[in-house]
């Protein structure tokens, strides 16, 4: 009997260290001798539905160990959420027939809380319809919002990211808030949890560094104590700077930004909090004021990843091979800390029936008193996860990455899938 092969795919909003978690889906597999072919989904789980495979069996050793200091999604990512069963059995009955095509035995899926969703709703599916998969989550989220595990691969990056630009900002802002700018504002990715607003405060190492204040989606924003506060750094230490979460809301819930849309996902659309503040700011005490956006910067700037986070999320490549093959499903390694100062940490097992669709939100206690930075529990918990650099080759100035030949697979279904 021909080995089964196996399908990977990415999921989602793509971070500095997703490819680090293929190439570890990858060469575990190659390296088992017990698994066919590693075909990748174009463009996510689309590529699956579309039967879009790309065989990374095409790919050379030397490419496929590229991508671990490759940043983005390598063979494509997608925001597409399959819908329940009882509304579109369809989709997951085409998503069984093409596995069942290529002889596809193992579904491992790199993404957030919604694709842990799909990945238990398959793995529950093909049993039904007699055709086993084992369906592995591989763990990614910049968020950091995944329960179980003690961090998300992805994390460490955005949070080493964030906390470089914000102490590096600060300096430019100081050097010019006599004759010039008092307020600089950076937004950052977080819609319902603050980890990545809370990771700029590991800049403010001393009494007046950056950032001065933080705003995290789980303290309701006060207009009133958000002003006094800036006038206060202001008048202290001549400017302001502030990190600011986009899901940053008021007691009633409201998102300070809501843009009225959502994305695919269901999800609010947010449009903007940095240049919401810098108004109120402006209107109400009259400084001037910069504002940035850090968008796709935080989530792709490879170059200055977490030495610790690339590590783990090629860890969690390499399990999520090992615990198919060793008959688990329907689980997801998860990212276990070790007891003690010394920061240690171990891969664990987490059911995906406890992981989908959890979020974890930031405990009080990680936050300081009056809500506006990071107490010293949450600078403990945060700082090991930004440690270690891991740069990718340079030529001429310039980082170099993988570049795929990207072979796609045969197709052997005749019926096309619309997505």
């Amino acid at each position: 009997m021909a080995k089964k092969n196996a399908f990977y795919a990415q999921s989602g909003g793509v971070t500095a260290v997703i490819n680090a978690s293929a190439c570890g889906v990858i060469e575990a597999a190659r390296a088992s001798k017990q698994i066919g072919k590693v075909y990748a989904g174009h463009n996510g789980i689309i590529g699956a539905l579309r039967e879009e495979l790309i065989d990374t069996s095409k790919e050379s050793a030397k490419t496929i160990t590229a991508l671990r200091h490759t940043p983005s999604g390598a063979f494509g990512s997608c925001r597409y959420k399959l819908k329940s069963v009882e509304e579109n059995r369809a989709e997951y009955e085409r998503l069984i027939e093409v596995f069942k095509a290529h002889n596809i035995g193992y579904f491992f899926y790199n993404g957030g809380g919604d694709s842990a969703d799909t990945c238990l709703k398959i793995s529950q599916l093909s049993q039904t319809m007699g055709y086993p998969i084992q369906a592995i989550h591989v763990p990614k989220t910049v968020d950091n919002d995944l329960p179980i595990t003690d961090n998300s691969p992805g994390f460490g990056s955005v949070a080493k990211y964030v906390s470089v630009s914000i102490k590096e900002a600060g300096l430019d802002v100081a050097s010019m808030c006599e004759s010039s700018t008092k307020v600089f504002i950076m937004e950052v990715m977080g819609r319902h949890a603050g980890w990545i607003a809370a990771a700029g405060g590991l800049a403010a190492e001393e009494e007046g560094d950056a950032p001065h204040i933080i705003l995290f989606p789980e303290i309701a924003f006060n207009k009133e104590k958000f002003l006094k506060k800036v006038k206060q750094c202001v008048k202290k230490y001549g400017f302001c700077a502030i990190v600011a979460s986009e899901g940053a809301q008021y007691k009633d819930g409201t998102f300070l930004a809501d843009a009225g849309t959502t994305d695919a996902f269901g999800h609010k659309q947010l449009g903007g909090v940095a240049p919401t503040l810098a108004n109120m700011v402006k209107e109400e005490l009259g400084y001037k004021y910069h504002w940035a956006l850090a968008d796709y910067l935080q989530r792709s700037a490879r170059h200055i990843a977490s030495g610790t986070d690339v590590e783990q999320a090629y860890a969690v490549g390499q399990a999520a091979v090992e615990m198919a093959l060793a008959g688990k499903n329907a689980v997801m390694p998860a990212i276990i800390r070790g007891k003690g100062k010394k920061y240690k940490w171990s891969i664990g097992e987490a059911p995906l029936d406890q992981v989908a669709n959890v979020e974890k939100m930031m405990p009080r206690n990680y936050i300081s008193k009056d809500g506006f930075s990071i107490s010293e529990a949450g600078r403990d918990y945060l700082l090991p996860l930004i440690q270690g650099e891991d740069l990718p080759p340079f030529k001429n100035g310039l980082p170099q990455y993988a570049k795929l030949k990207k072979v796609m697979v045969d197709k052997k279904l005749k019926k096309k899938f619309k997505v």
